[in-house]
């Protein structure tokens, strides 16, 4: 197989997110957040997409893994000396907004929230490694939700600004890799987890979606600013969910409508967040749609003085769309969907598996913006076993992560300004789609079950030791 260099300086890594991995459930005075009422199962997107969720915990009916995580809050220490031992440059994570201000509206943040990080990022640059921390990941406080709507409210962004401004001031000599909203545009699909919210009639989807977006652009370019003003050198990017959309055929129709549904779902938020105004493509959609989004003066003042400084972005699998589907099969993942391409094999849980579509979204991302790009998330959710002898054998997932990885260097020889990779989920934790411990991606293996069980005892996979070698070789050695 062609190997490309990497540079240098490259930031090799793995990602995680609190509301996924940390557990401490109530504890540090921690608020009750988004995650903490979704319930866990196969069930979890159709439960959300219905209408009318009500961001309630009901354990007569539902069982709640993100409560108990993997319990990164007590075992940092021990897996953070595991991501050193691989090598680690970076490590993404987040900080969980109710850890700092448990109801979202409060005056002053909470001073045990603020001290776990700064014990966790201390642990991280005790090792070298750099954190790289994402400000909102799918943990908005439900306080926020039931009190004010979610981001509809224009209130929101006040209370969003005194939570960064308290995260910078306090960590502005701890990290300097920052982003803002996770995967913004997956609020497209399914608002409850990105905006704060859940739609009661699909026909009333559009104006509180686009206006809650309208209000996280706003917030956004509060957070770059205050970010460049705090911490001089650092660096602060958005994060989308990324999914190259290919026709079905050459039909022309059918190529109209994948670019349509492409630049809709790919590049809205990215084009607000980094060219800092709204594209003219969506001006259509909305006069269609009726939708007017209510701006205060110096909205669109203040959205282009706050451009993001590079991409961060998610690719798990590309989409195939046609524009009239009848009888034809479907494929799933990552909250996207299209129809089935009859040139990709599919993981257990049917995420079509594309890293040739991983060189083409590079190259996209960079030609329409020519900022840095940083790969974010990338990885094969499987079932792993544990043999007899105590040993997880995952090279189905080492050829998924050779091929991606190798396509990333295919797009840097391209001319691609690529920043680095972080794995998605480099340690086992709960599946954001179906709140699953089976659904695994670790390099590491945590001992916990869906029906509960496990001691959480950490296991290295094969995928361990060569993920070391690929970081000590720079990408040489896949």
């Amino acid at each position: 197989m062609k190997q490309s260099k990497f540079p240098k300086d490259f930031l090799w890594g793995g990602a995680t997110a609190a509301n996924q991995m940390e557990g401490g459930f109530y504890e540090g005075d921690k608020g009750l957040n988004i995650a903490d009422v979704l319930p866990g199962g196969k069930e979890r997107l159709n439960i959300l997409q219905s209408p009318g969720f009500n961001f309630e915990i009901d354990r007569s009916k539902y069982d709640y893994p993100n409560h108990e995580g993997i319990d990164f809050y007590h075992r940092y220490k021990e897996d953070i000396a595991l991501f050193a031992e691989m090598g680690f440059k970076v490590f993404r994570m987040s900080i969980a907004w109710t850890r700092i201000f448990p109801n979202g509206n409060e005056l002053v943040a909470n001073e045990d929230g603020l001290a776990f990080y700064d014990r966790v990022f201390d642990e991280l640059h005790k090792y070298g490694i750099e954190p790289v921390v994402t400000i909102s990941h799918y943990e908005m406080p439900v306080n926020l939700v039931k009190q004010y709507g979610g981001w509809r409210n224009r209130e929101v962004v006040t209370f969003f600004e005194r939570y960064v401004n308290a995260i910078f001031n306090r960590y502005k000599d701890k990290v300097k890799y920052w982003m803002t909203f996770n995967e913004i545009n997956s609020g497209l699909i399914m608002p409850i987890m990105g905006l704060g919210f859940s739609i009661k009639e699909e026909k009333d989807k559009y104006q509180p979606t686009f206006q809650a977006f309208h209000h996280q652009f706003v917030a956004s370019s509060i957070a770059v600013k205050a970010c460049h003003e705090i911490i001089p050198n650092s660096q602060i990017g958005c994060m989308i969910l990324y999914a190259p959309v290919y026709s079905f055929d050459s039909n022309p129709n059918n190529v109209m409508y994948a670019l349509e549904e492409e630049r809709f779902f790919n590049y809205f938020c990215a084009d607000v967040q980094v060219r800092g105004e709204y594209p003219s493509f969506i001006n259509r959609f909305f006069k269609e749609n009726n939708i007017n989004i209510e701006m205060h003066d110096g909205d669109l003042e203040l959205i282009k003085e706050g451009t993001v400084d590079y991409i961060g972005f998610s690719y798990y699998m590309s989409r195939t769309e046609k524009k009239e589907k009848f009888d034809l099969e479907s494929s799933q993942g990552n909250l996207i969907g299209g129809v089935k391409n009859p040139f990709l094999k599919a993981s257990d849980w049917g995420w079509e598996i594309d890293p040739v579509g991983l060189r083409i979204s590079l190259n996209q991302l960079y030609d329409r913006y020519q900022v840095p790009l940083f790969v974010v998330e990338n990885g094969l959710g499987a079932y792993d076993k544990v043999e007899d002898d105590g040993t997880i054998n995952d090279y189905y997932r080492i050829d998924y992560l050779r091929e991606h990885i190798n396509a990333m260097g295919e797009a840097i020889q391209d001319g691609v300004k690529l920043m680095g990779y972080t794995s998605w989920g480099c340690i086992d934790l709960v599946s954001a789609s179906s709140g699953e411990f089976s659904k695994r991606y670790g390099f590491i293996y945590v001992d916990k079950h869906d029906d509960g069980s496990g001691t959480l005892e950490r296991k290295k996979k094969k995928s361990f030791f060569w993920y070391k070698d690929v970081i000590a070789s720079n990408g040489d050695q896949l």
